[in-house]
């Protein structure tokens, strides 16, 4: 009995001593590591191209840091940006350039990855066939979305008469910025009809036979298949203007081809974009911080697999510095 007793207790101080020498992390021996001890909520907001690749990183963050607590919610670069600026989050997901009044006000990106924005039409268009051999030209679309001298979509391609029904994006979205930028424009300078959020428009286009709109990649292909959507898929464009979409332009087929080609500048830019993670000031916070440094460096691994474009090495670095 005397020599269980002893026992216990030399066990139970062992273990408060090795405790110590961990600097004071709850230890067990046999355990992988010390106890994690980040801890924090990271309140996040703003655009629905980040938002599924954000929510991602969260939830493999929170494997390394179950302490640490996410609110994460979609409502546009605007959004996002505006409640970042004004406290009501620490970070705004940001997919579009930053104004030189926001950055006055504070704003502080960190870019984490990059995608596009896509042309998008309806599958059901009686001139498909037409439009996915030829493509349509930036001034053919600028013709569309901004001057509205295009109103047909026989004037693009194919011999069917049907009206071209335009739709945008309603909220103050990084997408119709991004797509706008294109021409060199604004957002509001867009023609269409307003839709709230790019599942909205991926849907509305969806519905309508003679529709066009954009879209940011993660709602137009299937992450499982790689494929497209049913529906709604991305309209080629024709970046050398010759009137056909060459085997170089021709890379909507699978998410993975499509991104290959925007990494290797195929695809323009704009619609190409860089996509960030914007903070009121350089963030301080260990678990902002913290989360940063993973996104640029595990978090990478997940960036193809979703759909989005992993950062080159020298940018990667050129971030990080951001957060030293």
């Amino acid at each position: 009995m005397k020599n269980t007793l002893f026992t216990r207790q030399t066990l139970t101080v062992a273990i408060a001593l090795l405790s110590v020498a961990v600097g004071g992390s709850s230890f067990i021996p046999g355990s992988a590591k010390p106890a994690d001890d980040l801890q924090g909520t990271i309140s996040i907001s703003g655009a629905f191209a980040l938002y599924p690749i954000t929510v991602k990183w969260a939830d493999e963050f929170k494997k390394l840091h179950p302490n640490v607590k996410f609110n994460i919610s979609a409502g546009g670069a605007g959004k996002g940006i505006t409640d970042a600026l004004s406290g009501l989050v620490d970070i705004g997901l940001a997919s579009r350039d930053i104004d030189p009044a926001e950055v006055k006000k504070g704003a502080y990106t960190i870019y984490v990855t990059k995608d596009a924005v896509l042309p998008t039409f309806n599958t059901g268009n009686p001139n498909a066939a037409a439009l996915l051999a030829k493509g349509v030209k930036r001034d053919q679309f600028l013709n569309v979305f901004v001057t509205g001298n295009v109103k047909n979509w026989s004037q693009l391609a194919g011999k069917v008469s049907v009206p071209i029904h335009v739709y945008n994006r309603s909220d103050a979205a990084g997408a119709g910025e991004t797509w706008a930028k294109y021409f060199g424009k604004k957002q509001e300078d867009l023609l269409g009809v307003g839709v709230y959020g790019d599942p909205g428009l991926a849907q509305a286009v969806k519905k309508d036979v003679t529709a066009i709109g954009y879209n940011n990649i993660a709602y137009l292909y299937d992450l499982k298949t790689r494929k497209q959507v049913d529906g709604v898929h991305a309209l080629p464009i024709d970046v050398n203007g010759n009137g056909k979409i060459d085997a170089d332009e021709n890379f909507y087929d699978t998410v993975d081809h499509l991104t290959d080609a925007i990494a290797a500048g195929k695809y323009p830019s704009p619609p190409a974009r860089n996509l960030g993670f914007l903070f009121k000031g350089k963030p301080k916070k260990k678990e902002l911080v913290e989360f940063v440094k993973f996104v640029l460096t595990q978090g990478q691994k997940d960036v193809d697999a979703n759909g989005y474009i992993a950062l080159s090495k020298a940018k990667i670095q050129e971030e990080l510095k951001k957060v030293e």
